[in-house]
């Protein structure tokens, strides 16, 4: 299934963003651009000179501001306050996941282990918040 629509993709791990890009691609949903910190990811989402994606693949653990206080702040702005943020991680901690549905995530998720489940999972995702989704 093919769907348009841009996918931010938060990300500081080369190997997790090169799958979850390439599994994207595979399935030809949307078009992909990356940034590696929360900070990054603010100035993309804040910059009104920018088109807002349709669904936000945001991770926990990044440098210079962590994905908890990425999120709050997507919250907090006017111009993506409705944003669709999944929130993938490899953390299964219960003050993680339930952090991250306080501060308004759409979705959480571990992120499989295995290549094959991870690929997967990227494109059911995708194929979800790209293809399917409505956003506000």
């Amino acid at each position: 299934m093919a769907a348009d629509g841009l996918v931010l993709m938060v990300e500081d791990d080369p190997d997790d963003e090169e799958l979850a890009r390439s599994s994207l691609e595979k399935h030809h949903i949307g078009r992909i651009v990356s940034v590696h910190d929360g900070l990054e990811a603010l100035e993309y989402l804040h910059n009104d000179d920018r088109e807002l994606p349709k669904v936000v693949l945001l991770d926990l653990k990044l440098p210079k501001l962590d994905g908890h206080e990425v999120l709050r702040r997507i919250r907090a702005h006017p111009r993506t306050q409705y944003l669709p943020v999944v929130v993938m991680t490899s953390s299964k901690q219960d003050r993680d996941r339930i952090g991250s549905y306080r501060h308004g995530a759409n979705s959480y998720v571990i992120k499989p282990i295995d290549f094959d489940q991870f690929r997967d999972a990227i494109r059911q995702l995708g194929t979800y918040w790209v293809g399917i989704n409505e956003p506000a």
